[in-house]
Formats: C-alpha cells, sequence, structure tokens
C-alpha cells in the first residue's frame, strides 16, 4: 500500500508539473498567434488575449466546485483523468485555430475541466494518513508550480524555433500521455463508503465569498489581498505582449525572461522568505514586500532597455516576501477550525482578479500604443499596478494600526506568528 501511495503521490506531482508547464510552454507564442488569426499588431491583440485569460478563469471559477463536489461523489479518479483529457484538446483545439473563435473553445474546454488542482489536492490528504505526512506531501504541489514554470517558458521558447504552433502540440502529448498513463496505473484513493451525494448548494462558486462577509475584522486585510493580485495582473497578464511590443522580443526571448521569474520566485519562496520573514515580522515584511511590488513595476513602466526588464524583476520578485506574512496575519484572525473556509474564500478572491485584472491591464495598454490615446505611454498598466500596491499599504497600515490599539491580543498575530484558538 506504501508502494502504490509512494507511485500515486509521484503521478499528482507530474499531474500538476504538467499543468503548469503546459500553460508555460503556450505563454511565449500565445500573443504572437492571437495576432496572426486576427490579422492586427500585437499591441492591439493584448485585449483578445485578456478576454481568453478571463473566459478561462471564470469557466474555472464557475465549475471548479462543481467538478470537485463530483469527486467526492464519484472518486478522484475519473475527474483527474477527464481533467487531463480536457486539457488535451484544449490544446489540440489551440495547436489547429484556423481562427480566434477557436481559442475561445479551447479555453473554455480547459476552465471546465480544469480542476485537477483541486482533485489533485482532495487526493493527497486521501493518501496521507497523518498530519506530517499530508504537509509533506502539500508541499509538493508548490515545489510542482515553481518547477514547472521554469522548464514550462524555457521548453516553450526551445520550441517555438521549430514553428508558433509547435509548444501547443506539446503541451497536449504531455497531457494526454500523462492520462494514459494515469488510466493503467493510477488508483482511486475516495472509498465508496467515504463518497456522498452531489449536492448543488455545495457547488455554488460564491458560497466561500460569504465567509468575507460574516468575519468583517479581515475584511480590510482581504480588501488589500485582493489589491495585491489585482495588481499583479499586470505583469501576469500582459508580460507576453508588451515586452514583444516594446522591445520586440522574440518568443524565445519571452520564454527566457519567464523562466528567470521562476527562478527568482522560487529563489524567494524557497531561500529569502524563511530567512527574512521570522527576523523582521510579519508587519514590517508586508509593508517591504509591498513597496518592493511597487518599485519594480515603476521601473517596469519607464523602462527603455530589453536588459532593464530582467534587472527590475529583481525588486518585483523580492516583492514576494509580502505574501506569506500577509496570508499569516489574516489566518490568525480566524480560529483553526475555520481555516479551510478562509483558505476558499482567498482562492475566490484571487480567482476574481484574473478574471478582471486582465481585462483592466491588458485593455489599458491596448489603448494607450495607439493614436486615440490623449498621450503615448506603453506602460501605463505598470503604474495602475503599482497604484494598486500602494493603496495595499495605506490599507493594511490603517487597518494594523487600529487593530493594535483596540485588541492588544492580536499584537503578536500582526507582528509574529501569533495564532488565535477557537
Amino acid at each position: 500500500m506504501q508502494t502504490t501511495n509512494k507511485s500515486a503521490i509521484g503521478f499528482i506531482f507530474i499531474t500538476l508539473l504538467i499543468d503548469v508547464m503546459g500553460w508555460g510552454l503556450i505563454i511565449p507564442v500565445m500573443a504572437d498567434l492571437i495576432a496572426q488569426l486576427k490579422h492586427i499588431p500585437v499591441n492591439q491583440a493584448s485585449t483578445y488575449g485578456a478576454l481568453l485569460l478571463s473566459v478561462f478563469a471564470v469557466t474555472q471559477f464557475l465549475f471548479a466546485p462543481v467538478v470537485g463536489n463530483l469527486s467526492d461523489k464519484y472518486g478522484r479518479r475519473p475527474v483527474l483523468l477527464l481533467s487531463l483529457l480536457g486539457f488535451g484538446i484544449d490544446y489540440i483545439i489551440l495547436a489547429v485555430a484556423p481562427g480566434y473563435g477557436w481559442l475561445f473553445v479551447g479555453r473554455v474546454i480547459a476552465g471546465v475541466t480544469g480542476a485537477s488542482f483541486t482533485t489533485a489536492t482532495a487526493y493527497i490528504a486521501d493518501v496521507s494518513p497523518d498530519e506530517t505526512t499530508r504537509a509533506k506531501n502539500f508541499g509538493m504541489i508548490g515545489a510542482a508550480f515553481g518547477l514547472g514554470f521554469v522548464l514550462g517558458p524555457a521548453l516553450g521558447a526551445f520550441l517555438a524555433t521549430w514553428g508558433i504552433r509547435a509548444p501547443f502540440y506539446a503541451a497536449a502529448v504531455l497531457c494526454l500521455l500523462n492520462c494514459l498513463y494515469g488510466y493503467f496505473l493510477l488508483p482511486e484513493s475516495l472509498s465508496r463508503e467515504n463518497r456522498r451525494p452531489f449536492d448543488i448548494k455545495r457547488a455554488n462558486p460564491f458560497g466561500s465569498l460569504k465567509f468575507l462577509t460574516n468575519h468583517p475584522e479581515i475584511g480590510g486585510l482581504a480588501i488589500s489581498f485582493f489589491l495585491i493580485y489585482l495588481g499583479a495582473q499586470a505583469v501576469q497578464g500582459n508580460w507576453n505582449f508588451f515586452t514583444i511590443y516594446r522591445f520586440n522580443w522574440s518568443e524565445k526571448m519571452v520564454g527566457i525572461s519567464l523562466a528567470v521569474v521562476g527562478v527568482l520566485v522560487g529563489g524567494v519562496q524557497a531561500g529569502l522568505t524563511p530567512v527574512i520573514n521570522p527576523k523582521i515580522g510579519n508587519e514590517k515584511s508586508i509593508y517591504l514586500g509591498l513597496t518592493l511590488y511597487a518599485i519594480g513595476m515603476i521601473l517596469f513602466a519607464f523602462a527603455t532597455e530589453s536588459w532593464m526588464m530582467f534587472a527590475f524583476l529583481i525588486p518585483y520578485c523580492l516583492g514576494g516576501i509580502c505574501g506569506p506574512s500577509l496570508q499569516a496575519v489574516i489566518s490568525g484572525h480566524v480560529p483553526s477550525n475555520q481555516q479551510g473556509e478562509l483558505q476558499g474564500a482567498l482562492t475566490s478572491l484571487m480567482s476574481l482578479t484574473t478574471i478582471i485584472g486582465p481585462l483592466i491591464m491588458n485593455s489599458t495598454f491596448a489603448y494607450f500604443t495607439t493614436n486615440k490615446a490623449p498621450f503615448y505611454f506603453p506602460g501605463i498598466h505598470f503604474l495602475i499596478g503599482a497604484v494598486c500596491m500602494l493603496l495595499s499599504i495605506v490599507i493594511t497600515y490603517k487597518v494594523l494600526s487600529r487593530e493594535k490599539r483596540e485588541h492588544p491580543e492580536l499584537r503578536n498575530v500582526i507582528s509574529g506568528d501569533g495564532e488565535l484558538t477557537p
């Protein structure tokens, strides 16, 4: 049984790795593909790229709880396999798409079936016998994301030299091979006696957001959390369009730059955050990280040479030290028996930023690179992102300052690693 569990955990790791790699593979070529299919310049194509990101995020937001509930009824194995099959079909559609509309079809299919992350985490919980093992296995998720975001863009940059469609075929092959492997070797983790009937009320995607309305004490911090991820969409949703337009980057250069981002983010999360955050505390880590995020985005906005984008990635990625600290402070406001609901609510907030963020950032970039704009400024969306980070600093400071005055028992939570008890 232990050997079987190890094999299953290995499969889940590969599944998550392929999910991240698949998206990383196609980012370097997606901007040029949209521009070709729409017969428009790449700066104008960014608006259509935002629509693809948003339709994927919307369908995933709506269907992830549905698919998660289906896995509770029918088991994790069929849901995981269907998810991989859906992603494989999506990439095939993207690879052969004769027009932009087909990209929409592929992204909708991927959004509907793209519950591999939530189902994979449920699978890990099923096969982990104790809390220590569970924590270790969940740590594998972060490793898969970090490794996938380094390997995916790098491999995509290499494959792009064979043609703009090559990365899509590669992503499809990876997904379908893993689906085939799982079909023959992946065991079911959820026993029949532990399954439950499908309940449409539990599949409500807006249900988790109700948790925030029931806990007004974390409302301000939740707004700050939302602004951070909204501002980050200036980079995440438009990096390829901006750099291709502004600096005439090739698909290869875009892929290399994203691989560098993956290395820097991994280094900050694995190496720097565990050292810096305990030394200066949660509150200072939040302010420092958000300041670095804002500085990085302001520098991106005014960059005039390609090398500057690589140099300015350093302060921007260092800003990642704020995330764990802010989540720790928010978590410290909630008893341990409500942490699951809290994380679900925060995940829903992140999903909402993925829906609206690209539409705001990419549309602004496209508008301010046309003759209709009052002035020409390709990097204006980065300034919008910086404003989001600065607003987050102001809101967080006001909330935490008030709480330290009115709730002295929260001082340890705010400054260090304190935690409330139920």
